[in-house]
């Protein structure tokens, strides 16, 4: 009898444990799924083109030989921590953000009508509640920086301009123009952080970081315009303003393909405008490679075939990110 109580006890708890288990199991599922909605509203996997510059700025505030004020190992490794840490969370807290504005539009628009929140795969609140976490973070993040307080200073600044330009369609065709500025601040808000002590002595110091963020600017541009195209009837029907929109598709794609040109251009002056890198012929290769790909980016689309907008538009960019960064990073540092 006592033999076959313990046995329906072990039972017992056999059962309580694997129900304890599958509930841990699933409310580990529900976080996890829930991770990877928020990675999918911000398009986490866009990262990646604003951040190689970002890094790259950091390569090359770090190689030059004329800075004043010399960092040790230990506070260039917590200054570059502080750059990745408050690209993740601007960027996390933009997207957010527009989300949020864009949402009934984004409703409207069939091609935009299952992201996570016209679809409710996410609620309003909690995308607020990612809002504010990541432009919290954010603004830690710079003030970890300290005793360089420059970053502390733009953080709020920064954080309107990138979240503006989820506003930027409602009244302006610029708005393409709006997020390639946006983007060029990787370069120059990382070039802060890391150089901030020699800025104050030294304000031309920024230089380089400005020559690079206005190629970005063109670049990010140029193929912001070409991802609109697919949009251009909607925008025209809801009555939002783009360069499609505005100039029909055969228009928009020669603006984009105009913006790329200053993008290059920019790229083949950068060795004469910032002497300083000593950059060379491996820049110049590295600049060949773009072209040739940006030119792969043009023939992709035309104004009666979109279907290959997405190849163009993360494939290919992703590659010039990376690549154009890592060439431009190693010969600063060959010099």
């Amino acid at each position: 009898m006592a033999e076959q109580v313990d046995s329906t006890s072990t039972q017992s708890a056999m059962h309580d444990s694997s129900i304890s288990a599958s509930r841990r199991t699933a409310a580990d599922d529900q976080r996890g799924n829930l991770i990877t909605r928020f990675l999918g509203l911000i398009r986490f996997s866009h990262t990646v083109f604003a951040l190689p510059f970002a890094l790259l700025a950091c390569a090359w505030a770090l190689s030059l030989d004329y800075m004043e004020t010399q960092l040790k190992l230990t506070t260039i490794g917590w200054r570059l921590m502080g750059v990745l840490l408050c690209m993740i969370t601007a960027r996390s807290a933009a997207m957010a953000f527009n989300r949020l504005v864009d949402a009934e539009i984004d409703g409207r628009n069939p091609r935009t009508a299952a992201r996570h929140l016209p679809s409710g795969q996410l609620s309003r609140g909690q995308v607020w509640m990612f809002f504010a976490g990541n432009a919290a973070a954010f603004i830690a993040a710079c003030g970890t920086l300290w005793p360089n307080w420059l970053p502390l200073a733009g953080a709020i600044p920064v954080l309107i301009w990138i979240c503006g330009y989820s506003f930027a369609k409602r009244f302006t065709s610029a708005a393409h123009i709006w997020l390639g500025m946006a983007l060029a601040l990787s370069p120059i808000c990382a070039w802060i952080a890391v150089r901030g002590e020699e800025l104050l002595l030294q304000p031309t110091d920024l230089w380089p970081a400005v020559v690079l963020a206005a190629a970005i600017a063109f670049w990010v541009a140029g193929f912001d315009i070409i991802y609109a195209c697919q949009d251009a009837e909607f925008d025209r029907s809801a009555g939002l303003k783009s360069v499609p929109a505005k100039y029909g598709v055969a228009g928009a794609l020669r603006l984009a393909a105009y913006l790329h040109g200053l993008m290059l251009a920019v790229l083949v002056a950068m060795p004469t405008l910032v002497p300083q890198l000593s950059l060379g012929w491996l820049t110049y290769a590295g600049i060949v490679v773009v072209a040739g790909l940006v030119v792969r980016q043009h023939t992709l689309v035309s104004a009666h075939d979109l279907g290959k907008v997405n190849i163009a538009f993360f494939h290919i960019n992703a590659v010039i990110s990376f690549g154009l960064s890592l060439v431009l990073a190693i010969d600063a540092w060959l010099r």
